[in-house]
């Protein structure tokens, strides 16, 4: 643990002509804190940074440390309930967002017929994503927490899919995903009336799309990849075109509010400030980088603008995080400020990632 650590620090206190990147200061924190073997939560974010490569802190896999520590099985048989608790007995987040952990080894590549040594025995990607479809439920996966089920079975089921949940419920994975877009259109639709109107800002009072965690972006995300199939985009139409249009506007929108509240906040609260503007521009990177690679999308020349302004809203935002002496007090966050603690895991992840997509096509 202590190497690791002295590698953040040696990243963080580099000279001003080997400063570096907003990008590796990001991947050292996300491989430093997400490696910890008891926080699978963490371990998934770190997954989703490196894919299958990435490992628990002790040299396992994190993926094998994920499910053989913390999947569960309520009785045994072909058809057992497999499941991740929310939190474990101590607090520690597992999958606070149901099936959270599917979908991340889903995105990293396992395919559904690899197999984990769980508690009891080895059990199949494949297996855990038919307990997914048993346990689905058309609320649940329409909620502010439902886009990691969704984000999971878009990559899983084609157009035209239908399965029957544990209930007896037929599913038409058409009509639900159809669904999704047209949530993601109310959620956002004060954005959308903002944009059109020519506001300089819509104020984020966790009203629509900013009820749902990390504001709704795993939404689009969960969205905008069952629209990589060609039969899906014709079906949408501009209908998507248009919601990733709010996204720019948000970018515009949120900044502002950004600045604003960073540069009225007393010093006490300008961690959390910093936090967020992490959260939103790297989650907003990584979701516009996901979408172009899965669905070829090809931005404009005013988009790819905006994209470039909004890794550098991140770089700043890292920067500041840095002077702030966030990244080097993370133990001590650990038990004074457990939020921004995990906030600072995961988010470092996401915008890592993010900024990962856009490396090789803005000259960075």
């Amino acid at each position: 643990m202590a190497s690791v650590t002295l590698a953040i620090l040696a990243l963080l206190t580099a000279t001003p002509a080997a400063r570096p990147t907003a990008e590796e200061v990001l991947r050292a924190q996300c491989r430093t804190w997400a490696s910890d073997p008891k926080n699978p939560w963490a371990l998934a974010h770190g997954i989703t940074l490196e894919g299958r490569s990435f490992k628990a802190r002790d040299g396992r896999p994190a993926a094998d440390v994920i499910v053989s520590g913390f999947l569960r099985r309520e009785v045994a048989g072909p058809n057992a309930d497999l499941r991740f608790e929310a939190f474990s007995s101590d607090g520690t987040p597992v999958e606070p967002h149901p099936n959270l952990q599917v979908k991340t080894l889903l995105l990293a590549g396992y395919p559904l017929s690899h197999s984990f040594q769980a508690g009891w025995g080895r059990v199949t990607l494949g297996a855990l994503v038919e307990d997914l479809k048993r346990d689905f439920r058309r609320d649940s996966a329409l909620s502010p927490h439902g886009a990691w089920t969704l984000d999971a079975l878009s990559h899983v089921l084609p157009p035209g899919s239908t399965f029957t949940n544990g209930a007896g419920e037929p599913i038409r994975f058409d009509a639900v995903m159809d669904e999704a877009l047209a949530l993601l259109e109310r959620e956002q639709s004060e954005l959308m009336n903002g944009m059109k109107a020519g506001l300089p800002q819509v104020p984020k009072r966790k009203q629509g799309i900013y009820a749902h965690p990390c504001g709704g972006l795993h939404l689009f995300q969960a969205v905008a990849t069952h629209a990589r199939h060609p039969a899906v985009r014709k079906a949408w139409g501009s209908r998507l075109d248009a919601q990733v249009e709010v996204l720019f506007y948000r970018l515009v929108s949120e900044s502002r509010q950004y600045d604003a509240a960073l540069s009225s906040a007393p010093p006490q609260y300008r961690l959390p400030v910093l936090i967020q503007m992490v959260k939103f521009y790297g989650h907003f990177l990584e979701a516009l980088g996901r979408y172009r690679e899965e669905t070829r999308w090809k931005p404009s020349p005013a988009q790819l603008q905006a994209v470039e302004q909004a890794r550098a809203l991140l770089d700043g935002a890292v920067r500041r995080l840095d002077m702030s002496g966030a990244f080097r007090d993370m133990e001590s966050l650990k038990t004074t400020q457990s939020q921004s603690y995990l906030d600072l895991i995961g988010d470092s992840c996401h915008a890592a990632h993010g900024l990962g997509y856009w490396r090789n096509h803005l000259g960075g």
